[in-house]
């Protein structure tokens, strides 16, 4: 009897221990904190935790003369809210107070908390590249304390079989910048192009920004897509076959399931987006279709996932990719950078809509340490896409396309390139413009047989070429693994800040006017 009263005590005792246990799990989810940025007006900023089933949660948002209450309850284990649309600015202190149906009472706080715009930073090694590893670093770096409204945060690397709820592990809380922060390492965190991104930004509104780094080097858009994007835009037996890419994960949708979903609940401003380069030589052909059926299912489920807080057709920026192997001759760059516009050549389009794109093949590096795949140029690259923010995002009347055909008439053999705007004929790299005659071969084909367009003429918006014959043609534009030099491409708009894009028509005549 003695024994058995004992182990019913230890039943017991294990049984409170439980119970405590659980009612001390009340928390906020993994990506709140001190000196976080919430989402501003006109979206409300969703918040969650964890809780003991059936306790009720009042969050209270104190600052100024600002003292606003909402109630949660905790259903399997979790409790959901959302705050009022708050105008940019701050700090304020979030209350999280939880009383269990035994009438225990918890308190949660998080403090320093700024209202703004928060972006989500994605993508591969080039998004991953710190500040120590750009052009002028130590400037960079020394500059950072001076923007204490732009807040970091950033996603460890983890990946997944199943979907996840919340991150499995956060690799840098939200904080403060500093050249401690920002400068911490090799590919690790923060994002250069993120902060750069972020605080070219609020240079510009003047109010918080809060950026959210979820990114992995090497990785291939797969990774990242949900079985859903998948299905739509690759056979099944296509996905057997996966790429050679060493210290990065291969299987589809296991960075999606680890570090995207569980982040769906958070209300976002916008994503940007810096990927391509591992798809050069897997997939290459299909990235049309996964990159924005990527980006459509990205929206809808932050849109549903934040409680219809994050607009359904949020922002999506990205980078066109740079460049690698100087000398090689194969096409698989080119190709991408196509794709990446859904081949149209430009953003926004049609199928691409609230899209815009940094243009960064003349941003080349061939003495960068890390190999010329990693141009160190990201201040380039992160204003090229603030300019497309600016103007997409927030009515800024702002250049921030490239030049693009708009025109083409073919007479003869002169072709006469009228663009989109007025241009800066820069006179190099002369044999950016190429001609395929479609009596020799077929235009569209791997084996096509392209010549050098000689240009012989220009004017402040087009330019004149002789082609090598008089029947249809294709025609084509920087299309090469490393179009030019730094900077030196042929074509830029008149204000010399940004090139024209390559594109590709396989037969001209179809193509009078855009």
């Amino acid at each position: 009897m003695d024994l058995v009263w004992r182990c019913l005590c230890i039943i017991c005792t294990l049984a409170v221990s439980i119970r405590h246990s659980f009612e001390q799990k009340f928390d906020f989810a993994s990506y709140y904190g001190d000196y976080m940025v919430l989402q501003r007006e006109p979206a409300g900023a969703v918040i969650w935790g964890y809780g003991s089933n059936g306790a009720n949660v009042t969050l209270t948002l104190l600052g100024n003369v600002i003292n606003i209450s909402q109630i949660a309850q905790v259903v399997d284990g979790k409790w959901k809210a959302v705050l009022p649309p708050m105008k940019p600015g701050g700090p304020f202190t979030l209350a999280a107070r939880q009383e269990n149906t035994n009438g225990n009472v918890t308190v949660r706080k998080i403090t320093d908390i700024l209202f703004g715009d928060v972006w989500l930073c994605g993508g591969q090694s080039n998004m991953e590249m710190t500040l120590s590893q750009v052009i002028n670093s130590s400037e960079e770096l020394s500059q950072a304390v001076k923007f204490h409204d732009v807040r970091v945060f950033s996603a460890a690397l983890e990946q997944s079989e199943t979907e996840l709820y919340d991150l499995p592990r956060v690799l840098l809380p939200w904080s403060v910048p500093s050249a401690e922060v920002l400068g911490a390492g090799n590919f690790t965190y923060f994002s250069a192009v993120c902060w750069l991104f972020g605080r070219y930004l609020y240079a510009k509104l003047k109010y918080p920004i809060g950026l959210v780094e979820s990114c992995w080097g090497g990785t291939i858009i797969e990774t990242w897509s949900s079985p859903r994007v998948l299905q739509k835009c690759i056979p099944a037996r296509s996905l057997s076959r996966l790429p050679k890419v060493e210290a990065a994960p291969l299987q589809s949708s296991v960075l999606w399931n680890a570090m995207i979903h569980p982040l769906l609940n958070m209300t976002i401003k916008g994503v940007i987006w810096y990927q391509g380069e591992s798809n050069t030589d897997y997939h290459r052909d299909f990235y049309n279709c996964t990159f924005p059926a990527m980006i459509d299912d990205w929206r809808e489920s932050f849109h549903q996932g934040s409680m219809k807080q994050t607009a359904e057709d949020f922002p999506f920026g990205f980078v066109q990719i740079s460049s690698s192997e100087h000398l090689s001759k194969s096409e698989d760059y080119p190709i991408l950078r196509w794709h990446q516009t859904a081949d149209m050549g430009f953003v926004p389009n049609a199928r691409m809509k609230n899209t815009f794109m940094a243009v960064s093949l003349d941003l080349v590096d061939d003495r960068s340490p890390w190999g010329s795949i990693h141009p160190r140029y990201k201040q380039d690259v992160a204003f090229r896409l603030t300019l497309g923010a600016r103007a997409v995002v927030y009515g800024e009347k702002v250049s921030f396309q490239g030049p693009f055909p708009s025109k083409i008439n073919y007479t003869e053999k002169v072709v006469d390139v009228t663009f989109s705007q007025e241009i800066l004929y820069k006179g190099f790299s002369g044999d950016l413009f190429q001609f395929c005659c479609t009596d020799k071969t077929d235009c569209s084909s791997a084996y096509a047989a392209w010549e050098t367009a000689q240009v012989v003429d220009h004017s402040s918006n087009s330019v004149r070429l002789l082609a090598p014959c008089s029947n249809d043609i294709g025609l084509r534009y920087a299309w090469f693994n490393w179009p030019c030099s730094f900077k030196k491409c042929l074509i830029y708009s008149a204000d010399d800040i940004l090139p024209a894009p390559p594109f590709i028509f396989n037969r001209v005549r179809k193509y009078k006017i855009w």
